[in-house]
């Protein structure tokens, strides 16, 4: 339990309902139970599995993974998690080879560069944009206002860096437009540094001199990680670490807020009404933890705090197709040569549909039966929103003729595993902090209500893992507000 925070002091009277069994409500569900020990904790998953878009299919000696396949083991909080959770023997460090990354262009992959030597030497860019690189220190100074992605990189490095090499990450992480999305909500560390230094050159310069000193801690890169099952096995050890308060199948139809009637001038308890698939039942609660989408929130929302509703549908966010293909490895190194390295992403000014490929078994040790090959593509995100709809053939078609283009790939694949997330990854466009504050600002005209999940300050498993203690001890701190004799009033 975090020692700042009291124990709760009204026991099992109050009760906490994290709307969400996501990688987010597990670890905030994890955190409460720390934080507020005396608590009831429910968590209520709509669907029969945890985890939301965090999903591994083993199928014919495959594993594909359906949402992110891997995490940076650089977050101490993810890497504490896992401790608690007990699944650190399982850990699963990515491949040496997996450092090497490629981006298409110019209808070739280029190997990223990772020296200085490389970057001067790679065809990657053209030696004008090279030289605006070296200028980079010149970089005029950061506005005062938000600024999207796309404007901070070519103030920075430049239009074509920014597109080949800003561009094509952002739509690695987002499959988002730099063009649309705000620096300082997808990047906070990298917006940061620039209003201090003006330069990321000279804040370079200054994290390596702190750390030479010892005044400051620098942050390293992290190496990729999954594990062993693949990253199903995160969300399934939380939860079975949580027991039996991870009720499946429990899908939230209706949010009530509830006065207090008898301390009007008290803090208003929230109501959640839960149905399960078999029969419908209502769950009071002192708490109510929003867990899901921002969609899924304002539907819930809307009934009796319109204006956060609205707020929150308006956080877009991009579809995506992922295509798992299995090789004969042999027939595939015929083709390009042995797979050797991450994976690429393709810039959108360079003609493939898709947004790049993972090269699963270069990347991870046993994610296919021996004497085969794994690749899984991307198609689709915010710059092309109808890649999702198609059907499996033209999807198939579309993959097939972009791996032909970018890897020289003309064998057919033995195996193929098709994932559609019509929801897609939250996109924090231009403005999103402003946003979130007018949400935060309705939110608390009801308090024991609560936001988490990777709408809001970070789309990655890490970032979901970190949030979670600080909601936990905004949840413990309400709960502290209410008088004993009132809780679960209500529901006895």
């Amino acid at each position: 339990m975090n020692s700042a925070t009291p124990p709760n002091r009204f026991g099992a009277d109050a009760r906490v309902v994290i709307v969400g069994g996501g990688i987010a409500g597990l670890a905030v569900a994890r955190a409460i139970r720390d934080q507020a020990p005396g608590a009831e904790v429910i968590v209520l998953e709509s669907h029969d599995r945890v985890g939301g878009n965090v999903r591994t299919e083993r199928i014919d000696g495959y594993v594909c993974e359906a949402g992110p396949d891997g995490f940076l083991d650089n977050a101490p909080a993810t890497l504490e998690f896992i401790e608690q959770i007990g699944l650190t023997r399982q850990l699963l460090p990515s491949r040496d080879e997996a450092r090497r990354r490629f981006i298409f262009r110019r209808d070739r992959l280029h190997e990223v560069p990772l020296s200085p030597s490389a970057f001067l030497f790679s065809p990657l860019l053209s030696p004008l944009a090279k030289l605006r690189i070296l200028c980079e220190p010149l970089s005029a100074r950061a506005p005062g206002h938000d600024e999207t992605i796309q404007q901070f990189a070519e103030r920075h490095m430049g239009r074509e860096a920014a597109g080949i090499l800003i561009g094509s990450m952002v739509s690695g992480i987002f499959a988002g437009d730099a063009q649309e999305l705000s620096l300082r909500a997808c990047f906070p560390k990298m917006h940061q540094m620039d209003s201090e230094f003006g330069s990321l050159f000279r804040a370079m310069l200054a994290r390596r001199r702190e750390r030479r000193s010892g005044s400051g801690v620098g942050a390293p890169a992290g190496r990729l990680t999954s594990f062993a099952d693949g990253m199903e096995s995160l969300v399934r050890a939380a939860a079975a670490s949580l027991g039996p308060i991870v009720r499946p199948n429990r899908r939230v139809v209706e949010l009530r807020a509830r006065g207090n009637a008898a301390r009007p001038e008290g803090p208003r308890l929230v109501g959640a009404r839960a149905f399960s698939v078999i029969n419908g039942t209502a769950i009071e609660a002192d708490a109510v933890v929003l867990a899901g989408s921002a969609s899924e929130s304002a539907d819930l929302l809307r009934p009796f705090e319109p204006t956060a509703a609205g707020l929150l549908a308006t956080i877009p966010t991009a579809p995506l197709a992922v295509v798992c293909l299995g090789y004969d490895e042999r027939a595939l190194a015929a083709d390009r040569g042995p797979l050797n390295g991450f994976g690429f992403l393709v810039p959108r000014s360079e003609g493939p549909r898709i947004l790049g490929a993972l090269w699963e078994t270069s990347i991870y040790a046993g994610r296919a039966p021996e004497g085969k090959a794994l690749v899984r593509v991307m198609i689709g995100g915010a710059t092309d929103r109808e890649a999702v709809d198609l059907d499996d053939t033209a999807l198939l078609s579309a993959v097939g003729d972009d791996l032909r283009r970018t890897m020289g790939v003309r064998v057919a694949p033995e195996f193929v595993q098709i994932f559609r997330h019509r929801r897609g990854i939250p996109q924090y466009t231009l403005g999103h902090d402003k946003r979130l504050a007018r949400i935060e600002a309705r939110l608390r005209e009801h308090p024991g209500l609560f936001l988490a999940g990777n709408s809001y300050r970070g789309v990655s498993i890490n970032a979901c893992i970190e949030e979670a203690p600080a909601v936990a001890r905004r949840v413990a701190a309400h709960l502290q507000t209410l008088p004993r004799s009132l809780a679960f009033a209500a529901a006895r």
